[in-house]
């Protein structure tokens, strides 16, 4: 039974604090007390046109929130509870939601359709709803239906596609559906509005529509009516059109053959002369077009010559039009877009989708942007310097090395010349120039770089003057720095280059961290991310006394900001996120100083010291911090080894902290992989903390609070613990393994058609693996016969992994090595299990076949395992 609750909805929106609380607590019991009222009462609400609208605006709102959630615990829960309600009162609530849709309030009409399409969401693939389509239909057939109802039905029908899958619908409905949408399309019928509607509905019902693509009339008809759209009077009706078209390229690549012609001209008059918010989803079509030509090109076979399914190479063949028409918006610049990088205009749309181009059809592009670069790289007008510098940054992958190699060469001193250009975008743009070419042309472990003996010292000049430019300037110099570092990378242990300069690059980099200048710029996090990566990629022996002296630098700047003054949540946000650099900063060193014998001895003596701090930083409370300090603490623990023991009991608590953050979920994560950390470093020393750890890592997995991603990691630490306590795992073992035979059977069930889901099994049965896999090594020498009532269960599981044609790679992996680890701790007492299992000598043979030498290896030794138990 509804109930009047008008004032209640009001009070809840009083100024007045107290009224507001008292009428929020009312409308939360009423809900607690007696939900199936409290949503027919909020229907009624929403459905009278008499009410006044601040109170049927509210009405929807808790409405909607009470069916929907972005947490999926929480929807779950809603779900849940609308499932209970009567029938008859989940009838009246629809019939008032499709009421309200011929409501003379345009607010009410929206909400509406929002929550028919929650509900919907809940009910259509349950087939408990079968005559929604149908009613909604009714509105759009009747000639004498005002034009907002049929507003309002568009607009629910297209919310109904985003919320369902295209499986839900039968294909009657399905046809009726795009019927409806398309002729809500025509502009001889209908007003502005609706056509809106009709077109941002055909957006989300594109998915549904492969039946209708598939016949030729059908699919002509649809692609008609899209493009009559694309050039309707209205620009916000246009640019729906357009992005129709996006999704049209790529959900139906394969069928744009015949109308290809027809949208180059529409997508090239949209780009030089439409409004913006057009020419920008006219450039996303020929993006899109890109992406599916980048995609195809990498699943073609060489072999057969053929591709599947096939690449029409529309961008070859648009090519000699396609790249005038993006050069042309290279000169459409804003004067401030780069104060701005998430800017999105038209000449950043443009030079994004050259570089997809490039990539598309590699050394045919250079002949045809080349000449414009060469016009406008000198011209006084500064729009033209910038744009030539754009074309040449944005072209740099795709083609070959030797196709670009000629011409990096004899622009590269351009370039340097050009950081010292009077124009602040002209310097912006070439320093990103600079930092593409080093990421992509300079690779001195493949014996090819852009950068010599003879011009690395010009190069570092000309970057270290440039990185006191203005933030945005000196942000992008950071990248070219951290680029031309990362090249030196796998050219160690031969000597760096740069090596010599490191101290002045450390320097530069310290001083542009310090900048006050940065504002909200990410030239600080840019800086310090650098600065890792120039310690990260040096060669150690080369350079340990640099990274030496820079320790008590960074722990010095980490002190002092525990003593900054913390006056508003800004301040606290500012010391999180420079602390936070901090501790990366000396993760970074610690790796690379620990990563040797010789050196490692400088991280040992300043231990103490070191983690003093972090324990410090712990207590400021940031998650931010969190992560990056227990990440740091992870690499102190690698160093230290078993002395970490020290630190254990002040670090105990922080790390428990960690392992219950359900609410940030990363510090949660990187906490359980600190805890593997610190296994391997104290071995059987973190005995005495493992009860503690144990419980939380159940409790977390136990938990539906917490986000799925950190359940895996849970696994392998399993691994970690049983791996350094040995025996004494065998108090946990029942838990741990029960936990871990839960989670196969949820792998069990992984739909294939869900990519997300899918990755996320491979992780769960990965680690699943490693943790038997170091539970049976860590009782192999003490008590093997723990892990016997277990054996059958997991040979089960192998088995069912091996059915699975799709399984990755690393799960393969995974799997074959538990299998020598089962036979190699239990021995003798598995050969009755594998005579019954005879899958694994097939699952073998396929792995000795692969070309990945590390599988063969493993398997080569499982099968060692197995054939010493087979004939014992």
């Amino acid at each position: 039974m509804a109930l009047e609750i008008t004032q209640f909805l009001l009070s809840a929106q009083s100024p007045d604090a107290n009224v507001r609380t008292e009428a929020e607590a009312n409308l939360t019991r009423f809900q607690e007390q007696n939900l199936p009222s409290f949503l027919l009462s909020l229907s009624v609400e929403l459905a009278n046109d008499e009410k006044p609208i601040e109170s049927r605006r509210l009405a929807g709102i808790v409405l909607k929130n009470s069916l929907d959630a972005k947490d999926a615990v929480r929807k779950e829960h809603l779900v849940q509870k609308w499932m209970e309600i009567d029938i008859s009162i989940k009838s009246q609530i629809k019939d008032l939601l499709l009421r309200t849709l011929g409501s003379a309030a345009t607010e009410a009409r929206h909400t509406s359709a929002q929550v028919i399409a929650k509900i919907a969401s809940i009910e259509i693939p349950k087939k408990l709803w079968p005559e929604l389509i149908a009613s909604l239909l009714t509105n759009m057939t009747h000639q004498d239906r005002p034009a907002s109802l049929k507003q309002a039905t568009l607009e629910t029908l297209g919310y109904v596609c985003e919320e369902i899958s295209h499986e839900d619908l039968v294909q009657d409905e399905v046809n009726s559906v795009l019927t409806a949408v398309v002729q809500g399309m025509n502009l001889a019928e209908h007003s502005p509005e609706v056509r809106l509607a009709a077109t941002k509905a055909l957006y989300n019902a594109l998915d549904f529509a492969q039946t209708n693509f598939e016949n030729d009339m059908e699919r002509s008809y649809i692609m008609k009516m899209v493009c009559e759209t694309a050039i309707s009077k209205e620009v916000e009706i246009r640019q729906v059109a357009f992005e129709c078209l996006v999704s049209i390229a790529s959900t139906y690549y394969e069928k744009l053959e015949p109308y290809m012609q027809a949208l180059f001209e529409l997508t090239s008059n949209a780009v030089k002369g439409d409004e913006e918010a057009v020419a920008l989803q006219a450039i996303e079509f020929w993006s899109s077009i890109c992406d599916e030509e980048i995609e195809l090109q990498e699943y073609e076979n060489p072999e057969s010559g053929d591709s599947e399914p096939p690449n029409s190479h529309f961008i070859e063949k648009a090519l000699s039009s396609l790249v005038p028409m993006l050069l042309e918006t290279l000169l459409k610049q804003e004067e401030d877009q780069d104060q701005d990088d998430s800017i999105w205009n038209l000449s950043m749309a443009g030079g994004t989708c050259l570089g997809l181009v490039a990539r598309t059809v590699g050394d045919a592009i250079v002949p045809l942007v080349m000449p414009f670069i060469e016009a406008n790289i000198s011209k006084p007008d500064w729009h033209c310097r910038e744009a030539a510098t754009y074309a040449f940054g944005s072209i740099l992958e795709g083609p070959t090395i030797d196709k670009l190699t000629p011409l990096v060469h004899a622009g590269l001193d351009f370039m340097l010349k050009a950081m010292k250009d009077e124009n602040n975008h002209v310097r912006d743009t070439t320093a990103w120039t600079l930092s593409r070419i080093f990421e992509l042309l300079h690779c001195p472990a493949s014996g090819f770089s852009v950068i010599s003996s003879e011009n690395i010292r010009q190069v570092l000049s000309v970057l270290m003057e440039s990185i006191n430019d203005t933030p945005n300037v000196a942000e992008k110099v950071c990248g070219a720095i951290y680029y031309l570092a990362q090249g030196y990378e796998d050219a160690v242990p031969s000597s760096s280059l740069l090596t010599p300069f490191l101290t002045e690059i450390i320097t530069y980099l310290i001083r542009t961290a310090d900048r006050t200048d940065g504002g909200d710029s990410k030239l600080r996090s840019s800086a310090y991310e650098t600065l890792n990566e120039v310690i990260r990629c040096s060669n150690v022996a080369e350079t340990s006394r640099i990274i030496e002296h820079l320790l008590p630098v960074i722990m010095n700047k980490l002190e002092q900001t525990l003593q900054l003054q913390i006056v508003s949540t800004d301040d606290r946000e500012k010391q999180g996120d420079l602390q936070a650099s901090l501790c990366g900063v000396l993760q970074v060193i610690i790796q690379k100083l620990s990563s040797t014998d010789e050196t490692k001895s400088i991280i040992l003596q300043e231990a103490d010291k070191i983690m003093t701090l972090f324990l410090r930083v712990f207590a400021c409370r940031s998650s931010t911090v969190h992560e990056e300090a227990m990440l740091a603490i992870g690499a102190l623990a690698y160093a230290c080894g078993p002395n970490f023991e020290n630190y254990m009991h002040e670090f105990y608590p922080y790390l428990e902290m960690g392992l219950q953050n359900f609410e940030e979920y990363q510090v949660c994560s990187i906490t359980v992989g600190v805890v593997g950390d610190i296994c391997r470093a104290l071995d059987d020393k973190v005995l005495q903390f493992c009860d503690g750890i144990m419980k939380h890592l159940l409790n977390d997995l136990g938990s539906n609070e917490l986000h799925r991603s950190v359940k895996p990691p849970i696994f392998s630490c399993f691994g970690d613990i049983a791996l350094a306590i040995g025996e004494h795992f065998e108090r946990y073992v029942s838990y741990a393994v029960t936990a871990m035979q839960q989670a196969s059977q949820i792998c069990a069930q992984i739909d294939l058609n869900d990519e997300e889901f899918m990755e996320y099994g491979n992780q769960l049965r990965r680690s699943i693996f490693e943790a038997y896999s170091g539970i049976l090594q860590g009782f192999k020498n003490s008590k093997p016969e723990v892990m016997l009532p277990y054996a059958a269960h997991l040979l089960q599981f192998i088995e069912l992994v091996f059915l699975d044609r799709q399984r990755d790679e690393s799960v393969t992996k995974a799997a074959v090595a538990v299998m020598g680890d089962l036979a190699d701790a239990l021995g003798p007492n598995t050969k009755l299990l594998f005579r019954d299992r005879a899958f694994y000598i097939e699952f073998l043979g396929e792995c000795l076949q692969s070309d990945d030498e590390q599988l063969k290896e493993t398997a080569t030794w499982t099968q060692g395992m197995i054939g010493r138990v087979m004939v014992s």
